[in-house]
């Protein structure tokens, strides 16, 4: 009975402090995942101004993926159990660049210098372009087709999602910005 007692107790507190479970249990992933990332050790020849850099990038990406899945959920959740779905597997889709970490800018200055011209533009550039891949097909380009799909078809208009489609919109253009500045300059120099 004493356990049973204390178990209602904790439940309730736990209630008064978050109200939204699904969203707590988003947070806490994604915190773990950031603090395991520190904790574990480090793979892959990762130094630890590296790994510092990629820490900071993850906390970045969970307050966006955090907001995405709150936001966007909120909107459809009563209206449409199928988009609920969709949304549910963009935000997985999104969770497989914790793993992947290929936005880590690892710097071998004698390998790539550059008066090296015969390394490869994938070579020399390898970081920067795996950043834009990331975020093009892993996170900001499904994110802004969500958030288009919310505003276009479901009609959803708000200033949260309009900031947020706008912000998407700008980092899909400003990587292939990006790319196209890369290929130039490659283009320029052999």
């Amino acid at each position: 009975m004493c356990l049973w007692l204390a178990t209602q107790g904790s439940v309730s507190l736990l209630s008064s402090v978050c109200d939204n479970w699904i969203l707590a249990l988003h947070q806490i992933l994604l915190i773990l995942l950031v603090v395991g990332k520190w904790l574990l050790p480090i793979a892959g020849g990762v130094t630890r101004d590296e790994l510092s850099q990629l820490l900071l990038h993850f906390i970045g990406t969970a307050a966006d993926i955090l907001e995405f899945t709150s936001e966007t959920l909120l909107d459809v959740k009563d209206s449409s159990p199928s988009m609920v779905y969709v949304i549910l597997g963009v935000w997985t889709w999104s969770m497989f660049q914790f793993p992947l970490h290929l936005s880590v800018s690892t710097s071998r200055p004698d390998e790539y210098s550059e008066g090296n011209q015969g390394v490869s533009l994938l070579a020399r550039l390898r970081t920067d372009i795996w950043s834009m891949v990331e975020s093009l097909f892993i996170q900001d380009g499904p994110f802004l087709v969500v958030r288009l799909t919310l505003i276009l078809y479901f009609h959803v208009i708000h200033q949260m999602l309009i900031f947020f489609a706008i912000k998407n919109f700008l980092v899909v253009i400003l990587n292939f910005y990006r790319l196209s500045v890369i290929y130039c300059d490659y283009k320029a120099s052999g």
